[in-house]
């Protein structure tokens, strides 16, 4: 069964390398991204042997679990990011997490993520966030602190007037 993305993509040829170190969340992610089309899948349960992954098979998205031990899913983003020696700095990056609290979702773009997701997660919330991923590709911002894909938005921001309010924020 392929359910390529909205029938626009063929993701055949994409390469997806997944970070977890549960083997149950491992099959799933897999199962998910074969019925997208995905044929080429790497896998690992750990963050450093992924570091070595994404060198010789050099993946078009890493899809990393928040809890790992010993190196979480933050701390190892933040190293492809800004690793002199990453090999791939610019390489997108999906977050998966079990929690949803309003800190997580912001700190994972703050360390480097493309795009956060919170389990459980299924063939529709994935396959959004990877077309989000190919219909707009993010440039990176560089400071002193950080290397991050830029969170802004050209369509995006207040309507004029607003000072950043939406109509459901209490004045």
């Amino acid at each position: 069964m392929n359910l390529a993305i909205e029938s626009r993509y063929d993701l055949s040829r994409f390469k997806v390398l997944v970070i977890d170190d549960s083997e149950h969340m491992q099959k799933l992610v897999n199962t998910i991204l074969f019925a997208l089309g995905v044929e080429q899948i790497q896998q690992s349960s750990d963050a450093k042997k992924a570091y070595e992954i994404i060198g010789w098979f050099q993946p078009d998205l890493l899809i990393c679990d928040w809890a790992m031990e010993p190196v979480d899913g933050i701390t190892f983003t933040r190293k492809v990011r800004q690793s002199p020696e990453s090999p791939n700095p610019y390489v997108p990056i999906i977050i998966l997490s079990g929690h949803s609290e309003k800190s997580r979702v912001f700190e994972a773009p703050d360390a480097g993520a493309n795009l956060f997701l919170t389990k459980p997660i299924s063939v529709k919330t994935l396959s959004a966030r990877i077309q989000v991923l190919i219909d707009n590709p993010q440039p990176f911002v560089r400071t002193d602190q950080c290397f991050r894909p830029d969170r802004r938005r050209k369509d995006e921001g207040p309507p004029p007037g607003t000072l950043g309010r939406r109509e459901s924020d209490p004045q």
